[in-house]
């Protein structure tokens, strides 16, 4: 049907809205805002090229297209249907999915995009200028869409990425760690404010980390009741992420046969970090390059901190609502690296780097959080 034969003051059956907000979703096959239904058709096995223009059955109010998409739906198994709808002078075909949404005792029929399940279409009756306005603004966004450059998928070698660019290709590179709120805190800046004020600690103490993101995190309390775990309480907490300085340098620490050391001594910040505070010359820590980056770190008031030990993390992970750091079990590290040497085994950690670090080593596997000078 041609505009100038349309009665203007004739209301329409028309695509009101779609639920779909996302306007770069949208594409000329799906149903659009403006869209003017002047037909249905059942599926039953028809493509766009042979259904034919008897098979719709015309449509004059909102209220007959949800009854005879809800008689489709009741006989249709697969639940699509044809759309017959005019866009301006065009007549276009839509192959469309039946939905129902069910509002206190009815239920609504209406349909969305094949392609999409979010794109749900709001029917409603409006005159002629109402659907022509609504067609002239889905034209100009599915034009804005089309104006951009198509997209094509490529290949990417994650495997060799990750090997390559991480640290440790079974860790990732961010780390993070959770404030919980104390008893007495009942807003977010109070427990904002400590969360800096650990993070400022660990920076003026010599731990080289870099602020990434900081964010509110909701956590549900949960109670056992019957066996059954039951939400009790809601409470947001503040979740601090944070990079290893500029880069995680690994370090292989290689004993010889006449060795029972591997010549560090470890010790715990108060915010909770790993850091070595002495290194025996000419053991395998001292090879390996820690003797010289230590003797630096002192000279600059920094701290070497280790970040993994054996590819997990031994960072701080947690403030709880006592105000406890969770951290790594010193006992833990010491017995990690006496079972190495009992065994005579290499092992292997991470250090923090600061930005003037002087890379004692350039191991395959250096994650470097900056660009290329």
């Amino acid at each position: 049907m041609k505009t100038s034969e349309t009665n203007l003051s004739q209301t329409l059956v028309c695509v009101k809205q779609v639920k779909q907000e996302a306007v770069e979703e949208w594409d000329e096959e799906m149903p659009l805002p403006g869209d003017i239904i002047e037909g249905i058709a059942a599926s039953d096995g028809c493509t766009v090229d042979n259904v034919e223009d008897k098979l719709f059955v015309p449509t004059k109010g909102k209220s007959e297209v949800r009854s005879l998409l809800g008689r489709i739906n009741k006989r249709n198994a697969d639940a699509f249907v044809w759309l017959k709808v005019r866009r301006g002078d065009q007549i276009v075909n839509l192959r469309v999915c039946i939905v129902q949404e069910k509002r206190f005792l009815h239920r609504n029929f209406s349909f969305r995009a094949v392609s999409n399940d979010k794109h749900v279409a709001v029917l409603d009756d409006l005159d002629f200028d109402q659907c022509t306005e609504l067609q002239e603004r889905s034209r100009r966004a599915v034009n804005v869409v089309s104006r951009r450059f198509s997209q094509e998928a490529i290949k990417y070698d994650w495997r060799r990425k990750v090997a390559t660019y991480l640290p440790d290709h079974r860790s990732t590179v961010v780390n993070s760690i959770l404030f919980m709120p104390l008893p007495c805190e009942h807003d977010i800046d109070s427990i904002t404010i400590r969360t800096m004020a650990w993070f400022s600690a660990a920076v003026s103490s010599g731990t080289p980390i870099v602020f990434v993101n900081i964010q509110t995190e909701q956590i549900v309390s949960l109670e056992k009741c019957n066996s059954t775990k039951i939400p009790t309480q809601i409470v947001h907490g503040i979740r601090l992420w944070f990079l290893p300085g500029t880069a995680e340098i690994p370090i292989e620490l290689i004993p010889e046969p006449t060795e029972n050391r591997f010549g560090i001594d470890v010790k715990r910040t108060e915010e909770g970090f790993m850091c070595l505070y002495a290194v025996t010359k000419g053991s395998a820590a001292d090879r390996a390059g820690l003797g010289r980056l230590f003797e630096n770190a002192n000279k600059t008031g920094h701290e070497v901190v280790i970040s993994r030990l054996e590819g997990k993390s031994v960072m701080p992970t947690m403030v709880s609502s006592n105000g406890l750091i969770h951290c790594c079990d010193h006992g833990d590290i010491r017995d990690t690296l006496v079972g190495a040497i009992d065994q005579l085994e290499t092992i292997r950690l991470h250090i923090m780097s600061w930005p003037m670090t002087t890379m004692i080593t350039q191991p395959v596997g250096v994650a470097s959080l900056r660009p290329p000078m």
